[in-house]
């Protein structure tokens, strides 16, 4: 089993990388291979509401001038995603909300490629708006119908200079909790019986609120 992470910090190493690798080196405890894209540094814009990709259904964003559609393939490819962002005004840093915007719209527009897979949330913070950018993670996931998997805390670590975060001592649990538990989620769904009581998908009913 293979999970693909999400750097979305524009530092290579800073604290949401910490966040990530301490969840990954749990997932490598128990067998599963863990790769880390760093997203966070990267120019990507934002979702143009063309809706090319429902038109062309070939699993790819029509601005193909980025890493985005590759991105999109990491995904589809792997058992297991992980986002991480660092804390931008209480939400998720803005190259990584580009990225996932228009993954997750593609993924949709392509019978939902993310369907089923295990995914989870990490959010790096100085002090406040954590649980907010995490919670904004989280949409891209429940609306995917991914599976999402707890820890003993909302998925928050906090630290100020890159490195801090490894004296969050509870933060650090929180993530070291989450990698055993996203483990245990994916032994327990990729087996032949979680498959064969797999529930069939629903075609998405849409609806305007105006008549």
């Amino acid at each position: 089993m293979k999970v693909v992470a999400f750097n979305g910090s524009p530092k290579k190493e800073g604290n949401t990388y910490h966040a990530i690798k301490l969840v990954a080196d749990e997932l490598e405890n128990q067998g599963i291979e863990v790769e880390i894209v760093h997203v966070g540094n990267k120019a990507i814009r934002g979702c143009m509401a063309c809706g090319a990709c429902y038109k062309s259904k070939d699993e790819q964003c029509i601005m193909k001038d980025d890493e985005v559609n590759s991105y999109i393939q990491l995904m589809k490819e792997a058992d297991g995603v992980i986002l991480g962002s660092p804390v931008y005004f209480s939400a998720v840093a803005g190259t990584m909300k580009s990225f996932l915007d228009r993954a997750f719209y593609v993924s949709s527009a392509n019978g939902n490629l993310l369907r089923h897979k295990v995914g989870a949330s990490v959010v790096a913070v100085r002090r406040s708006g954590g649980v907010p950018a995490f919670n904004q993670l989280n949409n891209y996931l429940n609306y995917a119908e991914m599976m999402v998997p707890s820890s003993n805390y909302w998925n928050v670590i906090h630290g100020s200079k890159p490195g801090d975060a490894l004296q969050d001592e509870e933060g650090m649990q929180i993530m070291r909790v989450l990698g055993k538990n996203m483990a245990y989620m994916m032994k327990l769904m990729y087996t032949k019986e979680a498959e064969e009581l797999k529930p069939d998908q629903e075609k998405k009913v849409a609806m305007s609120f105006i008549r």
